[in-house]
């Protein structure tokens, strides 16, 4: 009798572990529906590839040999050098794209001006205007980090590019080709960054490395790689560096991918959701919630269900692209409080 009802409990415990793993939600459920959206992705890419680009392409080719003429005028001025032109290409661009874009960014911040801009904030009474003393603090480790960490990585990355090719090799990739190293390295971003920072938001992780970048509640462009040093090399810079080292990427392709993910991250940070920019209501809600949407895309949050209750707001209603004028907490206002 005990024998029989001990075997019970076993099947029951083993039905029960599969039912999670195979029911909504579950692993293999997970798996599944990352196929199909990872398999749906590409056939569709492929489908548009010679129709949705075409009028990229003409743009493209309509420069003539402009842009190759341009690279190679480059590539003989440091021939021999081929480490420098790396070094500079991959930190050069993508610092500038960085702080151009924070430096507007903080004109609003630190002065709560022009209301034409400030009226798109996402949490209105927070950083109007933004507190001094937390923003020096964000400068200095986002200068170390930047500094100190970003530049010898890259440096290191020169020398594992060199493995796979010359990164700094005389032609410029394909247009098409240029466009799916993009592509790639994006869904790379998307699957590293998301685990990533899921594992720092481990309790044994979180309050030694995470916490510090979790310090803004309301965060603002400057934030997008301020954190610890741990984080920033492995949650930060790995996720964007991986595409272009496995694709053994061309440098003009990983400088221009370096330069899109510096201004989206911190497009994604900005606090303000602006007319015909990406939203960033998604990040947004994570830095005020902590505990939904990890990923850079949404797609893996959607799979493994961190973000069902982003999906249940009214920031889920707004996180879409603005194509108005009207800000979207006037045509989407939050629900009144109940008074008690």
């Amino acid at each position: 009798m005990t024998v029989d009802t001990r075997t019970d409990n076993m099947k029951g415990s083993v039905t029960a572990s599969s039912s999670r793993q195979d029911g909504p939600g579950g692993l293999w459920d997970s798996v599944k529906k990352a196929a199909f959206v990872i398999g749906s992705g590409l056939l569709f890419l492929a489908a548009f590839g010679n129709s949705l680009t075409w009028h990229l392409q003409r743009f493209w080719g309509a420069s003539g040999d402009f842009w190759q003429n341009l690279w190679t005028e480059l590539y003989v001025k440091f021939e021999g050098h081929d480490a420098a032109l790396f070094f500079l290409g991959t930190m050069l661009a993508p610092t500038v794209a960085f702080w151009v874009s924070n430096g507007l960014l903080l004109l609003v911040d630190t002065t709560g001006k022009p209301s034409f801009i400030t009226r798109y904030r996402i949490q209105v009474d927070k950083n109007n205007p933004v507190d001094p003393v937390k923003l020096r603090h964000a400068l200095k480790t986002v200068l170390f980090n930047q500094v100190c960490l970003s530049g010898p990585m890259v440096v290191g990355i020169y020398f594992l590019m060199t493995w796979r090719g010359n990164p700094c090799g005389p032609e410029l990739p394909t247009f098409h080709w240029g466009l799916m190293e993009l592509a790639i390295c994006s869904i790379v971003e998307e699957v590293m960054f998301y685990y990533s920072h899921r594992l720092f938001h481990h309790p044994a992780l979180y309050k030694h490395f995470h916490k510090q970048h979790h310090e803004w509640t309301a965060p603002i462009g400057l934030v997008s790689i301020y954190a610890h040093p741990l984080e920033h090399v492995l949650s930060n810079m790995l996720p964007a560096v991986m595409g272009p080292v496995i694709l053994g990427s061309h440098l003009a392709t990983t400088s221009l991918w370096y330069s899109l993910a510096l201004v989206s991250t911190t497009i994604s940070h900005c606090g303000y959701h602006l007319p015909f920019l990406p939203s960033p209501e998604f990040h947004d809600f994570h830095h005020l919630k902590f505990n939904q949407c990890f990923g850079v895309l949404g797609v893996l949050d959607r799979l493994h269900g961190t973000d069902t209750k982003f999906r249940q707001t009214k920031q889920y209603k707004r996180h879409t692209l603005l194509t108005s004028l009207t800000p979207l907490n006037e045509s989407i206002p939050d629900t009144p409080k109940k008074v008690q």
